[in-house]
């Protein structure tokens, strides 16, 4: 993971691509899911909406699979909305717990967030390139070292 993750740092918009078109398969995936799903009883109404749900995730994720370009851009705003999102909630939360230790923390965490939100959005559609294959790379970075680090633990605790 940590080789992985360096080489999507390395090329994020390489990696961008790669986690756009993942997305895609997954919502076509699930949208062949929906209909099956749709055939395991309830009642006509329930079938319809599982039926319509099935055709929405299967055209989402054709119409990603066709336009990667275009689903690496939704992506890009879906995460920094998602950041936008996070941000004021840890404010919230930081602000209900500023009377407790480490609640500056939540307050850093906040800041940061939003920052990277705007970093974004700020640079967008331009951020495309960049934001989605950073992130991933970083994530698989960490996850790597984490699990590097963990089972060195492991192995010096059974040892």
């Amino acid at each position: 993971m940590i080789i992985a993750g360096l080489l999507a740092i390395a090329s994020p918009f390489i990696a961008g691509m790669v986690v756009t078109r993942v997305v895609g398969w997954l919502l076509l995936f699930s949208g062949v899911l929906h209909f099956v799903y749709a055939f395991r009883g309830g009642g006509v109404t329930a079938v319809l909406w599982e039926i319509l749900l099935a055709v929405v995730y299967a055209v989402v994720g054709f119409y990603i699979l066709a336009n990667p370009a275009i689903g690496l851009a939704s992506l890009t705003f879906a995460i920094a909305l998602f950041l936008f999102i996070e941000a004021i909630l840890v404010f919230g939360e930081s602000y209900m717990l500023r009377h407790e230790s480490g609640s500056g923390w939540l307050l850093f965490n906040g800041i940061v967030t939003l920052l990277l939100a705007f970093l974004i959005m700020g640079n967008f559609p331009g951020s495309k390139i960049w934001a989605v294959g950073t992130l991933v790379g970083v994530s698989m970075l960490f996850s790597g070292i984490s699990r590097l680090m963990v089972s060195s633990a492991v192995r010096r605790i059974a040892a």
